[in-house]
Protein backbone atom coordinates (compact mmCIF):
# COMPACT_ATOMS: atom_id res chain seq x y z
CA UNK A 1 0.00 0.00 0.00
CA UNK A 2 2.66 2.45 -1.00
CA UNK A 3 2.05 5.22 -3.43
CA UNK A 4 0.60 8.65 -3.71
CA UNK A 5 -3.06 7.91 -2.94
CA UNK A 6 -2.68 6.65 0.67
CA UNK A 7 -0.34 9.51 1.53
CA UNK A 8 -2.74 11.98 -0.09
CA UNK A 9 -5.68 10.64 1.92
CA UNK A 10 -3.60 10.64 5.12
CA UNK A 11 -2.64 14.30 4.64
CA UNK A 12 -6.22 15.25 3.76
CA UNK A 13 -7.57 13.42 6.81
CA UNK A 14 -4.98 15.03 9.08
CA UNK A 15 -5.90 18.48 7.81
CA UNK A 16 -9.61 17.80 8.32
CA UNK A 17 -8.98 16.61 11.89
CA UNK A 18 -6.86 19.72 12.52
CA UNK A 19 -9.62 21.97 11.16
CA UNK A 20 -12.24 20.20 13.30
CA UNK A 21 -10.07 20.65 16.40
CA UNK A 22 -9.60 24.33 15.59
CA UNK A 23 -13.36 24.77 15.13
CA UNK A 24 -14.03 23.10 18.49
CA UNK A 25 -11.44 25.32 20.17
CA UNK A 26 -12.94 28.39 18.52
CA UNK A 27 -16.43 27.52 19.71
CA UNK A 28 -15.14 26.90 23.24
CA UNK A 29 -13.35 30.24 23.11
CA UNK A 30 -16.43 32.20 22.08
CA UNK A 31 -18.99 30.44 24.27
CA UNK A 32 -18.66 33.10 26.98
CA UNK A 33 -19.00 35.96 24.53
CA UNK A 34 -22.06 38.12 25.11
CA UNK A 35 -24.24 39.41 22.29
CA UNK A 36 -24.63 42.78 23.93
CA UNK A 37 -22.55 44.83 26.28
CA UNK A 38 -23.99 47.13 28.91
CA UNK A 39 -22.14 50.41 28.79
CA UNK A 40 -22.71 51.38 32.41
CA UNK A 41 -19.49 52.11 34.31
CA UNK A 42 -20.32 49.54 36.97
CA UNK A 43 -19.88 46.82 34.32
CA UNK A 44 -16.31 47.69 33.36
CA UNK A 45 -15.15 44.23 34.41
CA UNK A 46 -17.59 42.69 31.91
CA UNK A 47 -16.29 44.97 29.16
CA UNK A 48 -12.72 43.92 30.02
CA UNK A 49 -13.66 40.22 29.90
CA UNK A 50 -15.38 40.66 26.54
CA UNK A 51 -12.42 42.61 25.15
CA UNK A 52 -10.07 39.81 26.24
CA UNK A 53 -12.27 37.20 24.56
CA UNK A 54 -12.40 39.21 21.34
CA UNK A 55 -8.63 39.71 21.38
CA UNK A 56 -8.14 35.94 21.59
CA UNK A 57 -10.66 35.36 18.80
CA UNK A 58 -9.02 37.93 16.51
CA UNK A 59 -5.58 36.42 17.16
CA UNK A 60 -6.91 32.94 16.42
CA UNK A 61 -8.90 33.66 13.24
CA UNK A 62 -5.92 33.73 10.80
CA UNK A 63 -4.87 30.25 11.96
CA UNK A 64 -8.39 28.93 11.45
CA UNK A 65 -8.68 30.52 7.99
CA UNK A 66 -5.30 29.11 6.96
CA UNK A 67 -6.35 25.62 8.04
CA UNK A 68 -9.61 25.99 6.10
CA UNK A 69 -7.75 27.00 2.93
CA UNK A 70 -5.33 24.10 3.35
CA UNK A 71 -8.26 21.68 3.56
CA UNK A 72 -9.84 23.26 0.47
CA UNK A 73 -6.54 23.04 -1.44
CA UNK A 74 -6.01 19.42 -0.43
CA UNK A 75 -9.60 18.59 -1.43
CA UNK A 76 -8.89 20.06 -4.87
CA UNK A 77 -5.76 17.87 -5.06
CA UNK A 78 -7.77 14.76 -4.15
CA UNK A 79 -10.49 15.50 -6.69
CA UNK A 80 -7.90 16.37 -9.34
CA UNK A 81 -6.04 13.12 -8.71
CA UNK A 82 -9.14 11.04 -9.29
CA UNK A 83 -10.24 13.07 -12.32
CA UNK A 84 -6.80 12.52 -13.85
CA UNK A 85 -7.05 8.82 -12.99
CA UNK A 86 -10.39 8.57 -14.81
CA UNK A 87 -9.01 10.48 -17.81
CA UNK A 88 -5.95 8.20 -17.96
CA UNK A 89 -8.13 5.08 -17.87
CA UNK A 90 -9.93 6.15 -21.05
CA UNK A 91 -6.74 6.77 -23.04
Amino acid sequence: MTGFAPIMWFVWGGLVVLLAALKVYSSRLTRDEDDQIILDESFDHVKAEQAAIMAKVHRFQPIEKTALWLVVAMTVVVVGYYVMDIVNQFK
